[in-house]
């Protein structure tokens, strides 16, 4: 990988550490999903935010669907997505998404998708259609969803959760503090109001939430951050290291790498306050491994733990 540390001015401070390093992926592997992916017109988040695990997903036959196009009507200071106007809704997507699935014989599929404001739903039909049409071709393929906060319209949420993802995943991405400038056209308490109002209305899926480190943030803060998933009703968490998705004026430069001691730190922390399942790590992102996360919780919500 060629990222680096740099400060507030772009100077180079220190290289990448040794343990993003990867193994080269089965390239035959990423070759024949890609070409499914853009013979079906379909776009992944691993490729449009710059996922630094895609050689070892694609490799291992898993992807993260991206509805709605590829841009995003916010521009989150994190993401490497495209933003600005994005085109109309592609009433054939849903269907081609299973297709995908279908062809790939996939067990567990992530659905995700960009912002989009410019909709009276935000985008939150599209789900729905979506998880319908995977569930006709493939029934026995477990489902998440990471959404955007739909402005925690509660009709949204309600059509959402009526469709019985397994998964429903909505990103906090950083702490309290830093999340007016991470996160300029989202908010904190609306986020948590999100993953509130969906462990209310969802019945039978887990709640899901993912955060970045790397940013500033204080290790109280993320402890704090953490205390808030739980009492917003989460069951499971990724954090993973923030890394810049490249050298435009908008992103965020990294201000520290968190070492795998300190990442193996802050999952201790997330289990001792009742989080069902916690994925940290230096390369984690909100769908990297996903089924083991949702095989974790089942069992242990089987066994009533």
């Amino acid at each position: 990988m060629a990222c680096l540390l740099e400060d507030n001015t772009g100077t180079v401070v220190a290289p990448l550490p040794k343990w993003f390093r990867q193994d080269i992926p089965d390239m035959a592997k990423i070759r024949k999903m890609k070409d499914s992916f853009r013979q079906a017109g379909l776009h992944t988040v691993c490729e449009s935010a710059l996922c630094p695990n895609l050689g070892q997903c694609w490799g291992r036959g898993v992807a993260t669907f991206m509805i709605l196009g590829e841009i995003c009507t916010r521009a989150c200071r994190f993401c490497g997505v495209k933003t600005g106007r994005p085109a109309g809704v592609d009433p054939e997507e849903p269907r081609q998404v299973a297709l995908a699935v279908q062809q790939l014989n996939l067990r567990y599929v992530v659905v995700t998708s960009v912002a989009r404001d410019d909709l009276a739903d935000e985008g939150a039909g599209q789900f729905v259609q979506t998880i319908h049409a995977i569930r006709s071709l493939m029934p026995q393929t477990r489902i998440e969803v990471l959404i955007p906060d739909f402005s925690n319209q509660p009709e949204c949420l309600a059509r959402l959760t009526a469709a019985r993802p397994d998964v429903i995943s909505h990103n906090m991405e950083t702490v309290r503090r830093l999340s007016p400038d991470v996160r300029p056209q989202a908010d904190y308490e609306r986020s948590l109001a999100v993953l509130r109002n969906l462990k209310k209305l969802a019945s039978s899926a887990f709640i899901k939430s993912g955060f970045m480190v790397g940013l500033g943030e204080t290790d109280a803060e993320v402890t704090e951050l953490m205390s808030d998933l739980v009492a917003a009703g989460c069951d499971m968490l990724t954090i993973g290291q923030y890394l810049a998705p490249g050298r435009k004026k908008r992103y965020l430069r990294v201000q520290r790498f968190v070492s795998p001691e300190k990442f193996a730190d802050y999952k201790t922390i997330g289990r001792e306050l009742g989080l069902k399942h916690v994925m940290s790590g230096p390369l984690v992102r909100s769908s990297y491994i996903a089924e083991e996360g949702y095989r974790e919780c089942f069992e242990k919500t089987v066994n009533g733990e």
